[in-house]
């Protein structure tokens, strides 16, 4: 593996919570090039050979194994799109922790658009975590536009973790999904913006298969002048359970947006949205205060027990 500077250090801990080279398969990427990549006997990583990007194919019941494929980008001006395939066997029971970090001093842009696209075989579970974080003083944005596909085979569940809470100025996100019978997706947002940041997050889960359920969360903190979109439709093609969910602390001047969609194509079709968007109840900020915190301190208390 590369040796990695004390900045591309520091993002990978912010986005993957790792200290050093983590146990089992990953792929380290920094700045548009592989700093490192390691296959296990059941997970193999090969790089694409036609676009940039890589092709994790993990074997049919491998369990109790993860997969790192984190991206830390540190030059200003970098654009980048990456395409992931992921091909999860039947039986499998994995986890897998992506996210990208930028760290952006100079006065161009820099940009990382990931593509993730994840199959996944009947009866498999997937944990999928994905962290996004930005740094650096410099006057160029930090934009991140991940983009997620997820195919379903029957029985199968998927769970997605998705944060973003400092330093991101622009991000679109696009999350679809395509469910097969019995199939389970769970998705938990946590996003948090701030200054003059804009974030966009887009799903669209379909529920084929008999038996099917979708349960998508978000919560959000808009801040300072901020603006947020949350548009979440779940469209139920046969009897199934669909669940989306957006609720939203704005302050400031912050600005949110929710739209949450229902579309039922079968009349055993159960399919709930609910949305709340408010500001920081002033009780919960007296009674932190009686206790001893200023008011700036109780606010953060209170995001950061909501975002958790």
């Amino acid at each position: 593996m590369k040796e990695l500077d004390s900045i591309q250090k520091r993002l990978l801990e912010e986005i993957a919570d790792l200290h050093a080279i983590p146990e089992g398969a990953y792929n380290i990427r920094s700045n548009s090039e592989s700093a490192g990549r390691r296959s296990t006997a059941n997970i193999e990583i090969t790089p694409k050979t036609d676009v940039a990007g890589l092709d994790i194919r993990i074997k049919a019941g491998t369990r109790r194994e993860s997969v790192h494929i984190p991206v830390v980008m540190t030059q200003s001006g970098l654009k980048e799109q990456v395409y992931n395939d992921f091909y999860i066997g039947e039986g499998a029971d994995v986890v897998i922790i992506a996210g990208c970090g930028i760290d952006n001093c100079g006065m161009a842009d820099s940009e990382h658009d990931g593509i993730h696209r994840f199959y996944v075989g009947k009866n498999a579970r997937v944990k999928y975590i994905e962290k996004h974080y930005g740094s650096g003083d410099g006057a160029g944005k930090r934009i991140l536009n991940p983009g997620t596909e997820v195919y379903q085979e029957e029985g199968s569940t998927v769970e997605m973790e998705m944060a973003q809470i400092k330093g991101v100025d622009d991000t679109e996100r696009t999350t679809t999904a395509e469910l097969a019978a019995g199939a389970k997706l769970v998705v938990r947002e946590r996003l948090m913006t701030h200054g003059n940041q804009r974030a966009i997050s887009t799903y669209v889960v379909n529920l084929n298969g008999a038996g099917s359920s979708a349960d998508v969360v978000s919560r959000s903190v808009a801040r300072d002048n901020s603006y947020q979109r949350f548009d979440a439709k779940i469209i139920g093609n046969a009897p199934c359970n669909g669940h989306t969910e957006c609720d939203s602390i704005i302050m400031d001047n912050g600005r949110i947006l929710a739209v949450p969609g229902l579309e039922a194509n079968d009349v055993d079709a159960a399919l709930l949205h609910e949305a709340a968007i408010g500001k920081i109840a002033g009780e919960q900020l007296t009674k932190l205060m009686t206790l001893g915190l200023t008011e700036q301190e109780a606010e953060e208390q209170i995001i950061s027990g909501f975002l958790k």
